[in-house]
C-alpha cells in the first residue's frame, strides 16, 4: 500500500449532540461547530501537529465529532446507536494530550462540574513515561487525559497496590 489509510476523526454518540458538543467545548476550550446544530457537532481543538523541530506543521489537529443517535444513518427509526448512557462494560476510549498550560486536575474538575464521572486520576504508565486520568461523559463516552511524565517518575503506593490486585507485573 503506497499510502496508509488515515484516521481523520472520531465520532461520539449522544442523544443530545448539541449538549454534548457544549460539554466538550466547555471542558477543553474547543470550538463547537453545529453542522447542522443538533444533528452533528464538530469539536475543533485548533492548532497544528508539530514538526520535529517543534514548529507548527501545516497539518491541523484531529477533530472530534458528536452525532445525534436519534438521527444517525442508516435509518433514524432503527434502534439507537450505543452511547446513550453509561456503558455496562468496556467502551471505546480516546486519549487527549493535556496542553502545557492546562492540567489533568483542572480538566477533570471541569468535566465533573458538568456531569462527568471521574474514572481515575494521576496514574503513571512507565512504558510510555506518562500520567493519565479519565472520565466518562454524561452520554457514556470515555476520555483519557495524557500528561507527559518528564523527570519526576514513579508509581504511587496506592497505584502499585491496585495494580497488584489486577496481577500486573511490577515493571509497568
Amino acid at each position: 500500500m503506497a499510502q496508509p489509510n488515515t484516521l481523520i476523526f472520531i465520532d461520539f454518540p449522544s442523544p443530545d449532540a448539541e449538549a454534548c458538543g457544549r460539554f466538550y467545548a466547555e471542558v477543553f476550550g474547543w470550538v463547537n461547530e453545529g453542522r447542522p446544530a443538533g444533528v452533528f457537532h464538530r469539536l475543533v481543538p485548533g492548532g497544528h501537529f508539530p514538526n520535529p523541530d517543534g514548529s507548527e506543521s501545516e497539518i491541523g489537529n484531529l477533530h472530534l465529532g458528536i452525532f445525534d443517535t436519534k438521527l444517525a444513518p442508516p435509518d433514524p427509526n432503527a434502534t439507537a446507536a450505543q452511547g446513550t448512557g453509561p456503558s455496562s462494560g468496556p467502551a471505546p476510549r480516546i486519549y487527549i494530550l493535556v496542553s502545557d498550560d492546562d492540567s489533568e486536575a483542572a480538566i477533570l474538575a471541569r468535566a465533573e462540574e458538568r456531569g462527568a464521572k471521574i474514572l481515575w486520576r494521576d496514574k503513571y504508565w512507565g512504558e510510555f513515561n506518562g500520567f493519565h486520568g479519565a472520565f466518562r461523559d454524561p452520554w457514556g463516552s470515555e476520555v483519557i487525559l495524557w500528561t507527559k511524565g518528564g523527570d519526576q517518575l514513579g508509581v504511587r503506593d496506592d497505584q502499585r497496590a491496585w495494580e497488584k490486585t489486577k496481577g500486573w507485573p511490577d515493571d509497568i
